[in-house]
């Protein structure tokens, strides 16, 4: 399910994720936004609208970084990166001169290798780790 509101509300988006949404869009994100909530719904990912996942996850910032090293490689650390900044497959893509498939491709190893279960959860991560821009 993905929820496509005007409400730009944390509680709302708290209430949406823990009932089952994998995204969580705001009408004013466009339509090229929605359609890629909608593929990542349907592949299992999760999509949040850029200036609400940015907000939510300034609030992490506050926790404790990881002790542990960063286990990813350089081109994977680039794309934690953009993932916390919101960006999309197809954004990263554009951003880094690589396809959208491929960087789909290496947020489900940087996944993996971190243990995460989605790019949301991956964004929380690098924003916990320090690498993501305030």
């Amino acid at each position: 399910m993905v929820v496509v509101t005007t409400f730009d509300h944390d509680a709302y988006v708290d209430g949406a994720l823990r009932n089952g949404a994998c995204g969580f869009l705001l009408k004013r994100s466009g339509p090229a936004l929605l359609v890629e909530g909608v593929r990542a719904a349907v592949a299992g990912d999760a999509l949040i609208s850029p200036e609400v996942t940015v907000r939510l996850l300034r609030a992490v910032t506050a926790a404790p970084r990881p002790d542990a090293p960063n286990p990813l490689t350089n081109r994977e650390t680039d794309i934690v990166r953009l993932v916390a900044r919101g960006l999309t497959n197809a954004q990263i893509g554009a951003e880094l001169f690589i396809s959208p498939g491929t960087a789909k491709t290496h947020i489900a190893n940087i996944q993996t290798k971190l243990g995460l279960h989605n790019r949301v959860a991956v964004a929380a991560w690098a924003w916990r780790a320090g690498l993501a821009d305030p």
